[in-house]
Parts: structure tokens; C-alpha cells; sequence
């Protein structure tokens, strides 16, 4: 790794590190909330049902991209579906993860920033399928969408009935797409690489992924997209500490110069 993307002594000297016990405990229990309100929202389909229909009109309303071109796409092929409905089964959760770790261990200013925008995203999250629940796209026949999932495989989601480990009325705002965008967001604004703008991929994919699969609608993203803006808004990102990163060796080895003070009369 080179100098634009080594951790900054400073930064590791003025942060230290939160206790490594205290901060599994909180991403744990906010994965435990997470769910346990996803549950606690359960039980509003028809309702959800009808929010989708309103979405859906919506969306067409404001000429919006339909969904059913991003799947066209992935429907070329088994294979390419396939690994559509992986990424979304197995990505969402340990890249979010692996970011954390990373930062924690790399980046400590930043891993407390980011931990707590993740937070209040989530929070704020669990908040909506409560006012707006929503079924997926995959769920309304009015989409003429493919559940890609059950279809070609790997699904997550059991049927809706007895799924006791998801809920699945929850569609908006999309949680893939928040965490992947703060990912992205979280990575560029911690390291100094001129690659670094590369990680907004991982965004990109998943918005293709979760619309193609038909698990969410374009206007999950962006209510995601929103709700993690105003997060972003109200905590700020630490600021970049100033280093000799970037700069050339021989500015960095070399000492400036020392003034030495005269003595009078000195010598004689």
C-alpha cells in the first residue's frame, strides 16, 4: 500500500481506538434491533400492496427507468442472474462489515463517524416500513417482473407467510443500497488513493442488482439515498489530518533548517 493509502500517524495518535468489546456489542445490538423491528413492522399487506401500486404508478408518472429493463439485462443469461441473486444474498452484509473492521483498525476517526451514520440510517429505517409498508416489485403482478431469486436461485426469503426471519413488506428505503453508498462514501473520504473513486462500483452494482431482481424499486434507492444525505449532514466527517503523504521523499527526510542563537562575545 503506498503512501496515499497508509493510515495517518496523526490521525492514529489523536484517536484512539474505541474498546473492541463495547463496539462489537453496539454493531450486534444494532443488527438485533434491525431485525427485531423489521418484525415488529410485520403484518400490513394489504396496505404494503397498495403502497406498491402507488410507487409503481409513481415511478411512471415522473419517467422513471423501468425496472423490467435493468432484469432484461439479466435475463440474458442464467449465469449472469445467478450471480445478480449471490451478490444479493452474500454481499450486503460482510462488505458493511469488512468497512467497519477496516476503519476501525485503520482508521479510527473515521470508524466512529461512519459507525454512527450507519446508525442513524438504520434507525431512521426501521422507522418507515411502520408509515409506508411496501411490497417488492417481485411481489406485484402489475410489474410483470420476475422473482429471479426463487426462479434461478440463491433466494434468502422463504414465502412471506412463514418467513419469521425477514420482512419482506419493508421494500423502501433500500438498506443494500444505503450501506453500499456509505461504503463507498466512507472509503473515498478515509484514504488518498486516485483510485479511490473506483469504490462508487460497489453502489453501482448493487443499484443493478437490487432493482434487476426485482426487490426493490428505483425510489427505494433514493429515499435511501436521502435519508443517508441528511445523516452525512448532520455528522460530519472528521477532517483530513495534514501529512507528509503525497509528498517527496527528500521534503520528508530532510530536517528544516534550526536557527541557532548567537551568544555574544562567544569565541573570544
Amino acid at each position: 500500500m503506498n503512501a496515499r493509502t497508509e493510515p495517518s500517524e496523526v490521525e492514529t495518535r489523536a484517536t484512539a481506538r474505541p474498546p473492541l468489546v463495547r463496539e462489537l456489542l453496539l454493531v450486534v445490538g444494532l443488527f438485533l434491533v434491525y431485525k427485531l423491528g423489521r418484525q415488529l413492522a410485520t403484518g400490513h399487506t394489504g396496505e404494503a400492496f397498495r403502497n406498491a401500486h402507488r410507487v409503481w404508478d409513481l415511478e411512471r408518472a415522473v419517467h422513471l427507468p423501468g425496472e423490467g429493463d435493468v432484469q432484461n439485462l439479466l435475463l440474458h443469461g442464467d449465469s449472469l442472474v445467478h450471480i445478480a441473486n449471490t451478490y444479493y444474498a452474500t454481499v450486503h452484509f460482510p462488505a458493511t462489515a469488512a468497512f467497519l473492521v477496516w476503519l476501525y483498525l485503520r482508521r479510527p476517526a473515521h470508524y466512529v463517524w461512519a459507525r454512527r451514520v450507519l446508525a442513524a440510517l438504520t434507525s431512521a429505517a426501521l422507522v418507515l416500513p411502520f408509515v409506508f409498508p411496501l411490497a417488492p416489485p417481485r411481489m406485484l403482478a402489475a410489474t410483470g417482473l420476475v422473482d429471479t431469486a426463487h426462479v434461478y436461485g440463491p433466494s434468502v426469503y422463504g414465502p412471506p407467510s412463514s418467513d419469521h426471519l425477514s420482512n419482506q413488506f419493508a421494500a423502501m428505503p433500500s438498506l443494500h443500497f444505503g450501506w453500499a453508498l456509505m461504503v463507498a462514501i466512507g472509503l473515498i473520504a478515509a484514504t488518498r488513493s486516485r483510485l479511490r473513486w473506483l469504490w462508487l462500483l460497489h453502489p453501482l452494482v448493487t443499484l443493478v442488482v437490487i432493482v434487476g431482481t426485482a426487490n426493490h424499486y428505483w425510489l427505494d434507492a433514493i429515499v435511501a439515498t436521502a435519508m443517508l444525505g441528511i445523516a452525512l449532514a448532520v455528522l460530519r466527517p472528521p477532517r483530513r489530518t495534514t501529512t507528509t503523504a503525497g509528498q517527496p521523499r527528500e521534503t520528508q527526510e530532510t530536517p528544516a533548517p534550526v536557527e541557532e542563537n548567537v551568544l555574544v562575545g562567544a569565541g573570544r
